[in-house]
């Protein structure tokens, strides 16, 4: 992990505007996520006041994108978070550690990302073709580690398991290629799948029951451990379908006039792709009962969507449905690999990572080798169960990094208060203090939360050993000084 020289490597290009921006980001939150994860939202809830794990997850998705509205318009490069921590809590100290550490846990959570993407695709592809359902094999895998408990993998091989790798590698195709062909296509992506939202959401409307949607069952708002458990498992679901809002600051390298562009797209996105999510699965249960949702069966929950179209229109709309969301699935994979590519580039670039991964197209000016490998993995992760990438991918990425940044604004306004702020947090430091508190609630109040805590744990330690033996052989923090003086 030597350091690589930014003046051997070509710069990559400021080439999208905040259409461009928005829509990279709209594109990535509205993935296949809110078509698939509707059942999901709604047995953890045990009814429609699921909605409220909506409502709240929009909130939360606002009060976090001031975060990076405000880190990203400050430090408008590529990396996103890296740069983030690393600034916040100090280059050359504890900074270097947690911007280390979030390099290390993207090496598991953006494969986890797009191979979600994908599966889900591959789900929809089932709803075209049964036969692509079939199970081939399955396996749990079990590994015992003294404190932590038992860590469970389950692993499952399905026709459309090869469907979910194929995607992955046509994107990884379509993305080799420079960037301001990449904003073109993604805004042909948008159109789609705008157009896809709004059918399901018109089609809902002219079809809706009220006593349908708002069926709820006896004790619905009670403030149980039940109701806060179905609470916290709806927002985290409700988390990872927002998620996205910050893709732009990923690519905040490639982005024009950063410093009002990025938080314009965050905003922008997060108002408008919450209202979407919020009117589309009111309308869906006001034709779907959430009864009727719950006893589907598994392979009907994984294609929810084209049943509701099924049951307004008939099986010809169903199958169109399947393909319009399909295209919808293609293009937050799209997005999402695109701008998770960038980051292991910067840290590269900055010395913190493998050089290899710094390595940039001669002629297209895009990261090379960060975008093939963590397309790779991503294909590795399509042979695991959707429900569990969902759960590992959100309670790693809180832990290790989204929880760390929002306090992170707060002492980097501490630390370097001359630092120049186009967009500042609106009513500092609320949001991120409101931020810290829905996640640290998602974490403590979900079903079977210490398995996916122990995911983040082993991440967690496995990350602090190898940065301390490379620390230690590089002569840097925090061994540096205590090398000085024996030496």
């Amino acid at each position: 992990m030597s350091q690589s020289n930014p003046a051997d490597q070509p710069e990559l290009v400021r080439g999208i505007g905040v259409a461009g921006a928005t829509t990279l980001n709209m594109i990535d939150m509205i993935g296949v996520g809110p078509f698939i994860t509707i059942p999901l939202i709604v047995s953890a809830a045990g009814g429609p006041q699921a909605m409220l794990g909506w409502i709240v997850g929009a909130i939360l998705a606002l009060c976090d994108g001031l975060v990076w509205a405000e880190l990203g318009a400050a430090m408008p490069n590529a990396g996103g978070s890296y740069e983030y921590l690393k600034e916040s809590y100090g280059p050359k100290t504890l900074g270097r550690l947690l911007s280390f550490l979030f390099i290390w846990q993207l090496s598991f959570s953006a494969p986890l990302s797009v191979a979600s993407g994908c599966i889900g695709l591959a789900h929809y592809a089932g709803y075209l073709s049964p036969g692509l359902e079939r199970v081939l094999a399955s396996h749990t895998l079990h590994l015992g580690l003294p404190l932590l408990g038992t860590l469970e993998a389950s692993l499952v091989v399905m026709p459309a398991t090869f469907i979910a790798i194929a995607t992955c590698v046509c994107v990884m195709f379509l993305l080799y290629r420079r960037i301001t062909a990449i904003g073109k296509l993604a805004e042909l992506l948008w159109v789609v799948v705008i157009g896809s939202v709004l059918w399901i959401i018109v089609s809902g409307l002219t079809h809706f029951s009220a006593a349908r949607a708002f069926d709820f069952p006896p004790g619905a708002f009670h403030l149980s451990r039940q109701f806060r458990t179905g609470l916290g498992t709806a927002m985290l679901i409700a988390t990872y379908d927002y998620w996205g809002y910050y893709n732009v600051c990923f690519i905040g390298a490639e982005v024009k006039e950063p410093g009002r562009n990025i938080p314009r797209a965050l905003i922008i996105s997060i108002f408008a792709v919450a209202g979407l999510y919020i009117v589309m699965n009111i309308s869906v249960l006001g034709v779907v009962p959430w009864r009727d949702m719950a006893s589907l069966s598994n392979d009907q929950n994984n294609y929810v969507i084209s049943v509701f179209m099924q049951r307004i229109y008939g099986s010809w709309a169903g199958r169109i449905a399947a393909g319009l969301i399909m295209w919808t699935a293609f293009a937050s994979v799209f997005s999402l690999l695109l701008g998770y590519s960038r980051v292991p580039y910067a840290a590269a670039l900055d010395g913190n990572y493998f050089r290899a991964f710094a390595r940039v197209h001669p002629v297209h000016r895009f990261p090379t080798a960060s975008l093939l490998a963590l397309g790779g993995v991503a294909m590795l992760f399509c042979f695991l169960r959707l429900a569990d990438v969902i759960a590992a991918l959100v309670v790693i990425r809180i832990m290790l990094q989204f929880i760390v940044q929002a306090v992170g604004v707060m002492v980097l306004r501490k630390r370097r208060p001359d630092l120049p702020r186009p967009f500042r947090m609106w009513l500092y430091p609320l949001p991120a203090l409101l931020a810290i508190a829905g996640f640290t609630f998602i974490l403590l109040f979900q079903q079977h939360f210490l398995r996916e805590i122990r995911y983040a744990v082993v991440i967690l330690i496995a990350g602090l050993l190898i940065y301390f033996v490379r620390s230690w052989r590089r002569r840097e923090w925090p061994f540096a000084r205590a090398l000085e003086v024996a030496g």
